[in-house]
């Protein structure tokens, strides 16, 4: 028997080899540092940023069920190594009673061990083992990705804040500015020097550009208290934390992309957790395939028994061992039926990685582009921007001395309101997309990092 079980082991499933395109067809950022993404955040010129993200992975919920997950697949690892074990339980009872057939009242007590171990013929007990392994390995990598996806979403809101606030900093200056010129205009009127329409015209502009500010406040708040969430933070709080860099925007340090996109697999967590998957189905159908081979233990038991009748004792010891051997012969199929289900699995968990692969290439594909697109973007907006603000600023001081109108003031202001807004929503494109990049590119995790120091807990 020892001698087959060496012959008739069950081959698992062979891995999969990850398979990468050659190169990036987008255009890759240049001048930064590979090395820098583990403390990317900490190199933005923004000291809040870095530490707005550990507040957020030292108490988001996600974070502590991934850790928790982690618990529970290092505990079911454990449980797969003993089964490689001898077990040993130790079995005590004792009674007294009375029976028709008895002189009397008798007494019964009785010790013993028993020990069993089961020789893993077939590698059922070595496969369980392997897929507790890439499991834990798995949850480990899944805490890996919420850390790395919560300090995205994370910088995104806070970006998309500051921007809110940059926007609302100057729609609130253009509503202060209008409220000013539809006073003028409406003394202008009152002394004959402009037409009534034209100051209908200035309480129009000078409402809606209230209303504009009042609803950009309005997102700039909503954008708090998703912060708020996210970091576990009170709105009050991180208000009066946030106030002194009010309407700047982070700048992030530039870091340069390698050419081989087969070296996502030894950064993103996603698919190396993935690929950890397919090793654990893969093992699985391992387990479901030894199924069907012979089972055998070895156990043995040593004891004590006694009986006490009417002042009588009577002891006796007991020990035995030997060999069990069960094989199934007819279960309806529900073995077959186990192990096609593992198959499927192992497909499954094949096609997700797979998938995975392609994503993550196309993710990092979209960063880049939007990333150079932005870019290139921003000196034209910075030049559009500051050309219509001069025009702006020549209309109005035509306006004021008479020479022109307040229709043109108003097609002036519109635009250079609008090219300011265009200039704000590149700057925040910008750094969003290096956001983006970061996250595509795995969060800078290695794969040496083990993940945390998690313990056991007791209730």
């Amino acid at each position: 028997m020892l001698v087959l079980a060496g012959c008739s082991t069950p081959r698992l499933p062979s891995q999969p080899s990850s398979v990468g395109a050659a190169q990036w067809s987008a255009t890759l950022p240049h001048g930064g540092d590979a090395q820098a993404l583990t403390d990317w955040w900490t190199r933005f010129d923004d000291p809040l940023l870095p530490a707005l993200i550990g507040r957020a992975q030292a108490g988001n919920p996600n974070v502590a069920q991934a850790a928790a997950r982690i618990r529970q697949a290092r505990a079911g690892l454990r449980s797969a190594e003993a089964g490689q074990l001898p077990r040993l339980d130790l079995n005590a009872q004792a009674n007294r009673g009375r029976s028709a057939a008895s002189l009397g009242a008798a007494s019964q007590y009785g010790v013993s061990a028993d020990a069993q171990w089961e020789i893993d013929l077939f590698g059922a007990t070595r496969a369980e083992i392997a897929a507790a392994t890439a499991r834990a390995e798995q949850a480990t990598l899944g805490w890996h990705a919420a850390r790395v996806s919560l300090a995205a979403e994370v910088a995104q809101t806070y970006v998309a804040l500051r921007s809110c606030e940059a926007q609302r900093t100057v729609l609130e200056q253009d509503a202060g500015s209008q409220q000013q010129t539809a006073g003028l205009t409406r003394e202008k009127v009152r002394v004959g020097f402009e037409a009534p329409a034209n100051g209908a015209l200035a309480d129009a502009a000078a409402a809606d550009a209230s209303n504009r500010a009042i609803a950009q406040r309005a997102d700039c708040d909503v954008l708090l208290q998703t912060l708020s969430v996210l970091t576990g933070q009170a709105p009050s709080a991180l208000r009066d934390g946030l106030a002194a860099r009010s309407a700047q925007l982070p700048r992030p340090a530039p870091f340069s992309v390698t050419t081989l996109p087969t070296q996502l697999l030894a950064q993103r967590p996603d698919i190396a957790a993935a690929e950890r998957d397919v090793v654990a189905a893969a093992a699985d159908v391992g387990v479901a395939e030894a199924a069907r081979y012979p089972r055998l233990t070895f156990g043995g038991s040593l004891g004590v028994a006694g009986l006490r009748v009417g002042g009588a004792t009577s002891d006796a010891r007991t020990w035995g061992f030997g060999p069990s051997l069960s094989l199934p012969i007819f279960d309806g199929g529900a073995i077959a039926a186990r192990e096609e289900a593992a198959r499927g699995r192992y497909d499954e968990a094949r096609a997700v990685l797979d998938d995975r692969l392609r994503r993550a290439v196309g993710e990092v594909e979209e960063a880049l582009l939007r990333l150079d697109s932005a870019t290139r973007r921003e000196a034209d907006a910075e030049r559009a921007s500051q050309g219509f603000r001069d025009y702006f600023t020549a209309a109005e001081e035509r306006w004021r001395i008479g020479a022109g109108s307040l229709i043109d003031r108003e097609d002036a202001r519109r635009t250079a309101l609008a090219a300011q807004s265009a200039l704000l929503t590149v700057q925040r494109e910008r750094v969003l997309a290096w956001i983006a990049l970061y996250r595509a590119l795995g969060g800078g995790r290695s794969a040496s990092d083990s993940g945390p120091a998690v313990q056991p807990r007791n209730l």
